[in-house]
C-alpha cells in the first residue's frame, strides 16, 4: 500500500484555483475508481470531483470552504495508484512570484528537478521583466503551458498581499475574490492588453420588432414561452453571422479561422460575475428555440448547473443590459473570439421620417467590438448593417 496524493483537479479551461465546498467522503471511508470525493466550485459552476485511485481516505488536508490553487494536495489516499493517477512538482502548486531589484537579475526558472517547464515566449519574456519564478507557477494555457495571464496573476496575487493601508482612516469592507471573479479579471485584462480593439455602433428602428414580438407573446400566452427582444437579437446575429464569416472567426498567430457554424455564447449576469453559455448551431435555430435554449440555459447558470462543454466553444458574444435600462455599451472581446455585440435598451426618441417628418421612434443601439487583427472596419460594418436590416424587418427572422 502506497500514499496517493489528491490534487486540486483542473475541472474547466480557465481554472486556476478552486473552492472545496464540502468533501462527500470522510477520513477512514473506502474509495473506488469513480467515486465522487467532493464539490468543487470552479471559476464557472459547482463540479464534482471523482478518484482516479482506489483505496482509503486517509487524510484530509484542506477542510470545507478552502481556495485553492489547480495542483495543489488537498488529501492522501492509502491504496494502489491506477494509470490515470499523475506526479506533480511540489513546485508547481505553489503559484507565488519572486521579485528582485532592479539592480539584479534573476532567471524565470529556479533550480532543481523542476526547472524544466512549459512556457509561452511572452510569458516567458515578462516573467523575465517582472522576476517571476516561472517553475512556481501553474499553467492554465494548452497542456499545462504557462501563458502570458498566469504570470501576471502572479505578479498581482503577490502586489495584493503587500499591499498596505491607506494613509488616512476610511471604512472599508474587504471582500474576497471568489474563483469566477479571478478568471473574469485575468481573461479581461489578457482581452484589453493583447487584442486591439475597435468599435462601431448603430440604432435599429424597434417598432415593427417591438410590436410583432407583442403578438407572438400573445399568441403563445397558452404556453407559456414569452418571446423576447433578446430572443430577436440573437437569432439576427447567427443569420448575419453565416452571411459574414469575417465576423465568426479567431485569431491564431499564424491565420484567421472562420468557423462555418454560429456558437451563439449570451452572457449571463449571475451572482458573482458574468458567464457566457453557448448555443450551439443557432444559425439553423428557428426563434422558439433560440428562446427556449436562452431560457434552459440562463435557468441553469444562475443555478451553477451548467456543464463545461455548455459554456466552451463559443464563437461569437451577445451582451445585453437593455433590461437594465442602459441606452448603449460597447463590450470588452471574450477571447479567444473576434467580435461581441453589446445591445442597448429600446428607448423613444424623435426621428425623423423619410417624408422629413419628426414623430416619437423606438430606437435601439447595437455596438459592436471587433478584434482588428481579424475584422476590418468594412467587414464589421456589413455585419452590424445586415443585423439592423433582420432587425427592423423582424418578420424574416420568421423563415429560415
Amino acid at each position: 500500500m502506497s500514499s496517493i496524493p489528491v490534487e486540486m483537479p483542473k475541472l474547466s479551461d480557465t481554472m486556476t484555483e478552486g473552492t472545496l465546498l464540502r468533501w462527500l467522503k470522510g477520513e477512514g471511508d473506502k474509495v473506488e475508481i469513480g467515486d465522487v470525493l467532493a464539490e468543487i466550485e470552479t471559476d464557472k459552476a459547482v463540479m464534482e470531483m471523482e478518484a482516479f485511485d482506489e483505496g482509503i481516505l486517509e487524510k484530509i488536508l484542506v477542510p470545507d470552504g478552502t481556495t485553492v490553487r489547480v495542483g495543489v494536495q488537498i488529501a492522501r489516499l492509502s491504496g494502489k495508484t491506477s494509470a490515470a493517477s499523475r506526479s506533480v512538482c511540489p513546485a508547481a502548486a505553489l503559484r507565488t512570484s519572486t521579485t528582485t531589484s532592479s539592480s539584479s537579475t534573476i532567471s524565470p526558472f529556479s533550480s532543481g528537478s523542476c526547472a524544466r517547464v512549459k512556457v509561452s515566449p511572452l510569458a516567458k519574456k515578462i516573467a523575465l521583466e517582472l522576476g517571476v519564478d516561472l517553475s512556481r507557477l501553474q499553467g492554465t494555457g494548452p497542456g499545462g503551458r504557462i501563458v502570458s495571464r498566469d504570470v501576471k496573476a502572479a505578479v498581482a496575487d503577490s502586489s495584493s498581499s503587500s499591499a498596505t493601508s491607506p494613509p488616512y482612516p476610511v471604512r472599508s469592507r474587504r471582500i474576497e475574490l471568489s474563483s469566477m471573479r479571478r478568471s473574469i479579471a485575468s481573461r479581461l485584462l489578457e482581452s484589453k492588453t493583447q487584442i486591439p480593439h475597435f468599435y462601431l455602433q448603430l440604432e435599429v428602428n424597434a417598432a415593427p420588432l417591438s410590436r410583432l414580438r407583442k403578438q407572438l407573446s400573445e399568441d403563445v400566452q397558452a404556453t407559456n414561452q414569452k418571446i423576447t427582444v433578446n430572443d430577436f437579437v440573437l437569432l439576427a446575429v447567427a443569420r448575419a453571422a453565416t452571411s459574414y464569416p469575417k465576423i465568426n472567426a479567431t485569431f491564431t498567430g499564424d491565420a484567421i479561422l472562420q468557423y462555418e457554424a454560429v456558437h451563439l455564447a449570451i452572457a449571463i449576469a449571475i451572482e458573482d460575475g458574468v458567464i457566457t453559455p453557448v448555443i450551439r448551431n443557432a444559425q439553423n435555430l428557428s426563434l422558439r428555440e433560440i428562446s427556449l435554449a436562452v431560457r434552459d440555459l440562463a435557468t441553469r447558470a444562475r443555478g451553477k448547473k451548467l456543464r463545461p462543454e455548455e459554456y466552451r466553444g463559443g464563437t461569437i458574444t451577445v451582451s445585453n443590459l437593455g433590461a437594465y435600462g442602459i441606452e448603449s455599451f460597447s463590450a470588452i472581446i471574450d477571447p479567444p473570439q473576434a467580435a461581441i455585440l453589446a445591445v442597448g435598451a429600446i428607448m423613444k426618441k424623435p426621428v425623423v421620417t423619410s417624408e422629413g417628418r419628426i414623430i416619437v421612434g423606438q430606437q435601439m443601439s447595437l455596438s459592436l467590438s471587433c478584434d482588428h487583427r481579424v475584422i476590418d472596419g468594412v467587414a464589421a460594418a456589413e455585419f452590424l448593417t445586415a443585423s439592423r436590416k433582420l432587425l427592423e424587418i423582424p418578420e424574416s427572422l420568421l423563415f429560415f
